[in-house]
C-alpha cells in the first residue's frame, strides 16, 4: 500500500522534477507546465502533472533531507513506474 503519495497509477508522468520545497513544486507547475492538475496533497506534499513542450512532466516536493527524499523516490519508482527523477534546488 502506498502511504505517502495518494494518486492513481498513471496520474504521474515517467519524469518527475523534485525540488525540496513544496511551494517551489507549485511554482514550477504553475509557471512552466500547461494543462496542470494536482495529483497529491497528502501530508502537505503537493504534486502536479502537466505538459512541458508537449511532454508529460510531474513535479513533486521531496521534503527536506535524505529520509524524506528516500520515501518519495522509492514510492515513485516502486508504485508509479517513474523512470526519471530530477532533483532541483540550491543543493542539487
Amino acid at each position: 500500500m502506498v502511504r505517502y503519495i495518494e494518486t492513481r497509477v498513471g496520474g504521474i508522468a515517467q519524469t518527475v522534477i523534485m525540488p525540496g520545497d513544496v511551494l517551489q513544486a507549485k511554482f514550477i507547475a504553475i509557471n512552466f507546465l500547461e494543462s496542470v492538475s494536482q495529483f497529491n496533497g497528502d501530508r502537505g506534499m503537493l504534486g502536479f502533472t502537466g505538459e512541458y513542450k508537449g511532454q508529460p512532466i510531474s513535479v513533486l516536493g521531496s521534503g527536506l533531507g535524505v529520509p524524506s527524499m528516500g520515501i518519495y523516490s522509492y514510492e515513485l519508482y516502486k508504485f508509479f513506474d517513474v523512470e526519471n527523477i530530477i532533483p532541483v534546488g540550491t543543493a542539487s
